[in-house]
């Protein structure tokens, strides 16, 4: 068991990725706490993972309001007596469409969920950290930060933002035994968000113009995404900190 009693926060995790990190952190022994603004489907994960003999519990939480993101961390304290690991990774894009095209609420939004949910979690969780003398982000950013697609300009630079931080965190947290890495993913067909990268319905036209940018061949699976967390959670990572892996079949190359 590679995570072995280690408590873990996963943000977003009511489906796609986030489910996917969650179910594979519990395989190894995690605790985990499957947060959401989806309730329905937030309790679901931490249900269908206690079912196969996991330990899950689920906590409600806005990952863009100060004072849900203090209560998530306080609950995972509360619930399994300490916070060794916080997972970022609820995320959020506007519709695939020229920069002039997206309105301000949506690039609210985007900043909102994508960049300000990093900070708030910083701002709540290193407490928790400084407590046991360590602990561990691990930012969910993506390729369009290091690779940028035309279309998804305001996302990128949220993405672009999440890289450049994560990185500037792990140098100022490095002293206290605090680590912080990014999974850079690629298109993923089968996530909430599919749609919205790629401008419309994912249809084989579609799937074919990203499919061509990834010289392994397929796209990023959820399993994918969920063995690089895994790796960066546990203690084989020790050592590593400041690093993005793009989970990308070789797309950023």
């Amino acid at each position: 068991m590679r995570v072995q009693d280690k408590s873990i926060i996963v943000t977003g995790a009511g489906g796609g990725i986030g489910e996917g990190i969650a179910k594979r952190l519990a395989q190894e022994g995690a605790q985990v706490l499957v947060n959401d603004v989806d309730a329905e489907r937030g309790e679901q994960v931490a249900a269908a993972i206690r079912a196969t003999g996991g330990r899950a519990s689920f906590f409600r939480a806005d990952v863009t309001r100060s004072a849900d993101v203090k209560a998530l961390v306080d609950a995972a304290v509360q619930r399994h007596g300490r916070l060794d690991v916080m997972v970022n990774n609820a995320g959020w894009t506007h519709r695939n469409k020229p920069a002039l095209e997206v309105s301000e609420d949506d690039f609210d939004r985007v900043y909102a969920i994508n960049v300000k949910s990093i900070y708030l979690a910083t701002i709540h969780a290193v407490p928790a950290f400084r407590a046991t003398k360590g602990g561990a982000f691990i930012n969910i950013a993506s390729t369009a930060g290091v690779r940028p697609r035309p279309g998804l300009s305001w996302y990128n630079g949220s993405k672009g933002a999440v890289i450049t931080t994560s990185k500037s965190l792990a140098a100022e947290f490095g002293p206290e035994n605090i680590r912080v890495n990014c999974i850079n993913p690629v298109f993923n067909p089968d996530t909430g968000l599919s749609a919205e990268f790629a401008g419309g319905p994912v249809d084989e036209a579609r799937r074919s113009k990203f499919l061509a940018t990834i010289p392994l061949g397929r796209f990023s699976t959820a399993l994918d995404v969920a063995n690089a967390a895994l790796y960066l959670a546990s203690d084989e990572a020790a050592f590593i900190s400041g690093v993005c892996i793009e989970v990308d079949g070789a797309r950023c190359v």
